[in-house]
């Protein structure tokens, strides 16, 4: 029959044919969680907006010289929650309320949100616990609220917290990660990690990494794994970000290692991992459930014979 079609018709059954032989799209990628603007926040949610102030503006408030108390080291929360904890990979709050109250293997307990916040002002700004009877203290609790109430119950978007990067078959190396730092760090955070205060002299534009007004070696930020995820996709400031990352796995892991051998303030961590199995591979302080050191629980590689 098909000597009888005309010559359109059978270029409109070869079409026809090509079109089923195509294959099919692949499906669109889930974009990341992003937090929503803080210009977003109505008028009437003035708690949240204080909230969100006292993330962006900590030391101001709650600084060396803050308005309401002298708590922390005058760094700012959202210098490890970037951008008021809205940031894809930016280590972001955006499963906060639907995750909290949970379990911890570093207390040994259910955490509530102030019990979360409040290890975040003891560590990370190497300061004092806030009154959880606080108006700043239910700000808080406000913006996060004003952050994650859309995100189911139990679940964590795409996008939350810090990415894991590939283990590398080596440990992390503080000589090369001081190349790194000294090409790529320096210039915001200072040749010796002393951040660049801002303007006002209450805060910094760019904090510090170590020394006396960084993070404790009870901060998160003080596991290598952690501040390498970080670094990969958000350092640069400003230039990088989880679609456009300038450090290489292998700078992340040893700018990071570079960073946390330097000096910064102690912290008494004798209550922490009370169940000593669920210490994470990079907890650099022991005693450990397995034979590693704890300069290769710091630093890597996180298995025996390496």
């Amino acid at each position: 029959m098909i000597r009888h079609l005309s010559f359109i018709s059978i270029l409109v059954l070869l079409a026809a044919c090509q079109e089923k032989q195509e294959p099919a799209k692949a499906p669109v990628e889930e974009a990341p969680w992003q937090g929503w603007n803080k210009y977003q926040i109505k008028p009437e949610d003035s708690l949240a907006a204080y909230g969100h102030e006292l993330i962006a503006n900590t030391s101001y408030y709650l600084g060396p010289k803050g308005k309401v108390a002298a708590l922390t080291n005058g760094m700012n929360c959202q210098n490890c929650h970037l951008d008021g904890g809205t940031v894809p990979y930016g280590n972001n709050y955006s499963a906060v309320i639907s995750t909290y109250p949970k379990f911890r293997g570093r207390s040994g307990t259910y955490e509530t949100i102030p019990k979360r916040v409040n290890d975040c002002m003891e560590r990370s700004l190497n300061g004092v616990a806030l009154d959880t009877n606080s108006r700043e203290m239910q700000a808080i609790l406000a913006y996060m609220h004003w952050i994650g109430d859309d995100i189911p119950k139990d679940s964590t978007p795409k996008g939350a917290g810090i990415p894991d990067l590939p283990e590398m078959n080596r440990a992390a190396d503080p000589n090369l990660g001081a190349i790194v730092y000294k090409n790529k760090c320096a210039v915001c955070h200072g040749p010796n990690g002393e951040g660049q205060p801002n303007a006002e002299g209450y805060g910094y534009t760019y904090p510090p990494l170590w020394g006396d007004n960084s993070y404790n070696v009870g901060a998160g930020m003080y596991r290598v794994s952690r501040l390498a995820g970080y670094a990969k996709y958000n350092m640069p400031f400003g230039t990088a970000n989880y679609k456009n990352q300038v450090l290489t796995n292998e700078e992340a892991w040893d700018v990071a290692a570079y960073i946390n051998s330097r000096p910064r303030p102690a912290k008494d961590l004798s209550k922490d991992w009370p169940d000593i199995k669920k210490k994470p591979k990079d907890h650099p302080f022991g005693p450990y459930a397995d034979g590693l050191t704890e300069v290769q629980h710091k630093y890597g590689p996180w298995k025996k014979g390496k």
